[in-house]
């Protein structure tokens, strides 16, 4: 059982930056695929960055060149920075571990975007 913890949300204006973290109870931290996931009031879980266990990266067409996944493996900790905040941003953010069949999920930490 890997247990993950996020933390790092909060209430931003618009066009500034926040540093999301997320906390991994596993020696193995570095065999998973970290992932960003975001979900908003009325809307469907999305995927918002992946980072590979070789450190490749992919992210939501709507976040591309403002957010940038990354991981420490000797801190067991994924982050992802978001820069140039929208409104649209606004969400409950999930972190998740992959690894073959298994999988984790964070419980989650809030977003806001608003003036």
């Amino acid at each position: 059982q890997v247990q993950l913890v996020e933390s790092g949300g909060g209430l931003v204006q618009p066009g500034g930056s926040l540093r999301l973290s997320c906390a991994a109870s596993t020696i193995a931290f570095s065999l998973y695929a970290m992932s960003w996931y975001r979900q908003a009031p009325g809307k469907q879980r999305e995927l918002v960055a992946t980072i590979t266990s070789r450190t490749n990266t992919n992210y939501a067409d709507s976040v591309k060149g403002r957010f940038t996944i990354s991981r420490d493996n000797a801190k067991n900790t994924v982050y992802l920075q978001m820069n140039s905040l929208k409104p649209e941003d606004t969400a409950v953010y999930y972190c998740n571990a992959q690894r073959v069949v298994l999988e984790y999920w964070g419980p989650g930490t809030q977003v806001t975007v608003s003036s």
